[in-house]
């Protein structure tokens, strides 16, 4: 039987060398949240089904643990950021693919290149990293968690990171920066790639607009779907998500390009109908993330008996200095339909983001509520 190993393991050698052992065996593995409290790293691994799990005091098997299929590779849990965690199923079929794929995008030498891993592994950003270098051999080198010390004297010449984190380290001196999670900001040095993807799609699977090879793109009723061989098998319950010809819609909307680029607008549920217009929240982030005053910012729309929904700011003031509802309104209707101008600014000392960067956008409005 072919078990699901959930390695309770931080960052570094040992993940790496039990990952191995595991496929090895013809196992798939669960990784897990080292951030998380005991009581939910076992809801966790009770729920996806693992049969065994490998923690730093040694390997102890589980009860009710579910098998899996022969060429499953992984089960990674998506964040959970809009409900309840889903178990994604990643061939080694699919994981070969995407290391190939974007291996290939990046122009990745094995013999010269050197990959950084210091993004959670339980996400499939930092995962992918790993998957990624064994499956081409490529050097690896795995830390336990961020830190801007470790990072800036590595002698990696590849490395993946979230916007946050990018800002913190010194980036002349990566070959490529992979830039996952939230929107890349407007100055991004040119040696970053800004990603599209998600757990399902097993890492990023659109650079700077542009789908990987053997990555196919649609648009239905403004809906993403992607039909590519580095998409997940189902999900952990058995659930088939594709529909037909093999298509996965992703739920988020977007449009191409006469050139084929994606242009990606976000989530379904994000887009703000105010009056009678409709509003992305992402180019409006966008203008307000670089006025001086901002430093960080979320846009959401709050219900209002009038407009359906106002645009709503939600900003973390650079400096203590708060910017007033007149100034970022000025600064969006310099770039942006008039509309799309906040009518509300909600002043707050952090903004509720997933460990990758990613804006939850949901808690903005229970926030302001």
């Amino acid at each position: 039987m072919r078990r699901l190993v959930a390695l309770d393991l931080p960052g570094g050698p040992a993940f790496v060398h039990a990952l191995q052992r595991a496929w090895d065996s013809g196992d798939a593995v669960l990784p897990v949240d080292q951030r998380f409290p005991p009581v939910a790293k076992a809801a966790l691994m009770a729920a996806m089904g693992a049969s065994t799990v490998v923690e730093p005091g040694g390997t102890s098997e589980l009860a009710e643990g579910r098998p899996v299929d022969d060429g499953d590779a992984l089960v990674v849990a998506t964040s959970g950021s809009t409900g309840t965690p889903k178990g994604v199923v990643l061939t080694h079929e699919a994981v070969a693919a995407s290391a190939e794929a974007t291996s290939t995008r990046l122009g990745v030498d094995p013999e010269h290149d050197h990959w950084l891993a210091c993004l959670p592994l339980a996400h499939v950003g930092g995962l992918s990293v790993v998957t990624r270098a064994l499956h081409t051999g490529t050097r690896l080198t795995v830390i336990p968690a961020f830190d801007v010390e470790t990072v800036d004297s590595s002698d990696a010449t590849l490395v993946s990171l979230v916007a946050t984190a990018m800002r913190r380290v010194d980036t002349d001196r990566w070959r490529v920066i992979v830039l996952g999670g939230a929107h890349a900001p407007a100055d991004r040095p040119a040696n970053s790639v800004t990603t599209y993807g998600m757990t399902e799609t097993g890492s990023g699977v659109v650079y700077d607009g542009v789908p990987l090879d053997r990555v196919e793109v649609r648009i239905i009723d403004g809906e993403i779907q992607l039909r590519a061989p580095m998409l997940l098998r189902c999900y952990r319950d058995g659930t088939d998500p594709f529909v037909a010809g093999g298509w996965f819609p992703t739920g988020d909307l977007g449009e191409l390009t006469v050139d084929g680029q994606l242009i990606v607008h976000g989530r379904r549920g994000d887009l703000i109908i105010t009056g009678g217009e409709n509003v992305w929240p992402d180019p409006v982030e966008r203008v307000l993330a670089r006025h001086p005053k901002v430093a960080d910012v979320g846009v959401a729309g709050v219900p209002d008996p009038e407009w359906g929904h106002v645009v709503t700011a939600f900003v973390v003031p650079a400096d203590g200095d708060a910017p007033s509802l007149d100034e970022l309104r000025e600064a969006v209707r310099a770039e942006l339909p008039a509309y799309c101008a906040p009518r509300n600014v909600v002043i707050a000392s952090q903004l509720p983001r997933t460990t990758l960067g990613k804006l939850k956008r949901a808690d903005l409005v229970e926030r302001d509520g």
